[in-house]
């Protein structure tokens, strides 16, 4: 183990010594390099950012609208079973009562729709992290 660490050190010592020896221009066009790469690098991170934080602010969006979904469809519920209790035999009020349950079967749809939505973006947060991450 040893052995090996001193390999790698003389190897890095050799690699010191070829920067050193190189001409200026070289060294230059090095370190200008290694700076452009930095840059791209620090961009990619910062557009990263900005996507995270985007899809975070809509997947917070989704959620609240997922939940005044939710509070909507508990209302129609209740007041389509005080309905019901209130109306029965009325061949009017069925009618009535069949509109309502179109309704809320529609607004269950959107919550199950939005809740696909938000694991879709959830799932597309998680990999954007992973690529910044690894980035």
């Amino acid at each position: 183990e040893v052995q090996k660490l001193n390999q790698q050190l003389e190897e890095k010592n050799g690699e010191i010594q070829q920067m050193i020896n190189q001409p200026p221009y070289e060294k230059e066009r090095e370190i200008l390099r290694l700076q452009k790469t930095l840059a791209e690098k620090e961009k990619a991170q910062a557009t990263s950012d900005v996507l995270c934080r985007s899809l975070t602010d809509e997947t917070h969006q989704l959620q609240r609208k997922l939940a005044s979904t939710a509070e909507m469809c508990q209302h129609l519920a209740k007041c389509l079973e005080e309905k019901q209790r209130k109306e029965k035999g009325n061949s009017d009020d069925q009618i009535a009562t069949e509109r309502s349950n179109q309704v809320f079967l529609q607004l269950l749809y959107n919550e199950t729709s939005l809740q696909a939505l938000i694991c879709n973006l959830q799932e597309e947060n998680r990999m954007l992290k992973q690529k910044v991450a690894h980035v």
